[in-house]
């Protein structure tokens, strides 16, 4: 779930659920996804853009293992891993009040720091011919021009840029 791509409001209820009439538009109860993915995993994207409110409500379910769905008072328990990505510096985000520090310490147990595309030479053209492969449209390769090409640009947008350079 990418946390930067939802109002509060919309990923509350996409974390969370909602009961039937929490709001304009709620015709039926949802469940959200930390009831869906009880005893699995759930992938937060962009967890540094997340709202306070909603903050606390996953150290909630984290420290907890319950909450309730938005608009409802029926306490549910979910058994889930959360495991999350940012591009920002959580710990800076700390110190200026923009993340909760009991929840970056509650999340923090194992850090991956992935370093940028251009750090890790050797993965473009692999990642590149994945791309490629993923099309509709089937292409065998790059010509040694655009795998020059692909090696020389320093790719500040990272991977997904990559991406979005062979899929156009």
């Amino acid at each position: 779930l990418n946390c930067a791509g939802f109002s509060r409001e919309l990923l509350e209820s996409e974390l969370f659920g909602h009961e039937k009439g929490a709001f304009t538009g709620a015709t039926q109860a949802k469940p959200g996804l930390l009831e869906t993915g009880d005893r699995g995993t759930v992938f937060l994207d962009e967890v540094g853009e997340m709202p306070l409110q909603v903050q606390s409500k996953i150290l909630r379910v984290l420290q907890e293992g319950e909450f309730s769905r938005v608009g409802g008072n029926q306490t549910i328990r979910s058994n889930v891993r959360i495991v999350c990505a940012t591009h920002r510096d959580l710990a800076e985000l700390v110190r200026t009040a923009g993340f909760r520090e009991d929840l970056y310490f509650r999340l923090k147990v194992l850090t991956l720091k992935v370093p940028p595309l251009r750090e890790r030479r050797e993965d473009i053209l692999p990642l590149a011919l994945q791309f490629l492969a993923e099309q509709k449209r089937h292409r065998d390769g790059f010509t040694p021009e655009a795998e020059a090409l692909l090696l020389r640009y320093t790719w500040p947008g990272n991977v997904r840029e990559l991406q979005g350079a062979v899929l156009h």
